[in-house]
């Protein structure tokens, strides 16, 4: 028990430090923090018009489980991915990813101390969106909410990687924007964020269901209407282990710690 807690005592007070100074830096960043708060809790209310012309009836959704969905997916999407690509390519560009390889961090503790903020975001955005479609929306209460917790951990988790490999490809902060785009529409029109992957054809709901983020936007739906069987759970959980394993080393492969020239 003493040598766990020598062992990992230093590398939390090395993250709380990182992570203090990398919110810091973000409350700076006025463009990102209205993207970042404003965004997702916005976007969802925009679709509703056309979410309530759907037959959700037929395939057993309510349409404030559907816009609960979709403004926790909008949360990983602009709270933590789009905000986290901008800060990994920024910190890069200035040279603060460089200077702190120099230091006692590890490149994990870096990459991870950095997400933190962005993470924490999205993770009170996701909770405080649940407790709102609940109450405003009369979405019920989850069904199955250890399915939501499993989604929430994949989603952020996986959102957060995806940025730091975008990241890897990324030139400027200013192409940050661009770099961005093809995970953000991918998802939004493919992962169940803004269509309900129940209402797609089945031949085209067959693929998306194997992008990076619908693992965990179909266990947070299956979260509160319980619609899962234990087979197909273990399913979408295997797929969201597998991006993450493929993200996780794809980053430890390509990510660039210095600037692109």
């Amino acid at each position: 028990m003493s040598g766990g807690t020598v062992t990992w005592a230093p590398a939390r007070r090395r993250l709380r430090a990182l992570a203090r100074a990398e919110l810091t830096l973000l409350g700076r960043n006025r463009g990102v923090v209205f993207v970042a708060l404003v965004v997702p809790l916005s976007l969802p209310f925009t679709v509703r018009p056309a979410i309530d012309q759907l037959d959700l009836k037929k395939e057993g959704l309510t349409a404030g489980a559907v816009v609960m969905t979709a403004a926790i997916g909008f949360s990983f999407l602009f709270a933590v991915y789009t905000s986290l690509v901008n800060a990994y390519v920024a910190r890069r560009e200035e040279l603060v990813l460089k200077r702190l390889r120099t230091g006692e961090l590890s490149d994990a503790e870096i990459l991870t101390g950095t997400a933190l903020p962005a993470v924490g975001l999205g993770l009170a955005q996701a909770l405080l969106l649940c407790a709102g479609c609940a109450v405003l929306l009369h979405a019920g209460v989850p069904k199955a909410p250890y399915l939501m917790l499993l989604g929430l951990v994949a989603g952020l988790v996986l959102s957060a990687a995806l940025a730091a490999l975008t990241a890897s490809f990324t030139r400027t902060t200013e192409s940050s924007q661009v770099t961005a785009v093809p995970v953000v529409f991918l998802s939004m029109m493919g992962s169940g964020i803004a269509i309900p992957a129940e209402v797609l054809p089945d031949r085209i709901a067959s693929v998306c269901e194997l992008l990076p983020l619908s693992p965990a936007i179909r266990l947070i739906s299956a979260g509160w209407t319980g619609r899962l069987s234990a087979q197909e759970v273990l399913m979408t959980v295997a797929i969201a282990l597998a991006w993450t394993v493929v993200a996780v080393f794809a980053v430890r492969r390509w990510f660039r710690w210095e600037p692109r020239r």
